[in-house]
């Protein structure tokens, strides 16, 4: 089984937003991240797309969703700031399945730390927008995570 952990695609400036942080979109650099994570994934067998409730999350993977034909459920355990076992917690629920994850750096970063922290090694320390950690999963443990950077 695989699931994907993807950091959001681009977003626009925390500082010139005026808004919510929750309802921060993504940038039009974060939307080509977005059509291109979709179409890199869309021949996978995922039946399951959750992200962080926030909406540059949601929009990240929402395109992917829609080719994939499933709905873009959220969890707070992805949110910006949520402890780190409530989304180990749900990694560990989806790593007998093929799942696409969608969160935030500090989510993901601690993460891939507890992670390495059970054994598993990195073969890369990045977290930049819109990238992916593919987490291999055998008998419902994550067994390797690779880095794939975002898309050009």
């Amino acid at each position: 089984m695989t699931v994907y952990l993807v950091r959001h695609a681009k977003a626009g400036s925390r500082r010139n937003w005026s808004g919510p942080d929750t309802e921060r979109p993504v940038s039009k650099p974060g939307q080509r991240q977005a059509v291109a994570l979709a179409a890199a994934l869309r021949d996978e067998p995922i039946t399951r797309v959750i992200a962080s409730p926030y909406v540059r999350c949601v929009q990240t993977v929402a395109e992917l969703a829609k080719k994939l034909g499933v709905h873009v459920d959220t969890s707070e355990a992805l949110a910006e700031g949520a402890p780190v076992d409530d989304a180990a917690a749900l990694l560990d629920k989806l790593a007998r399945e093929h799942a696409v994850l969608c969160s935030h750096g500090d989510v993901i970063g601690d993460l891939l730390m507890l992670l390495a922290d059970r054994g598993v090694r990195l073969d890369d320390s990045r977290l930049e927008k819109g990238s992916t950690w593919v987490l291999e999963c055998d008998d419902g443990q994550v067994t390797t995570a690779r880095y794939v950077p975002p898309p050009a």
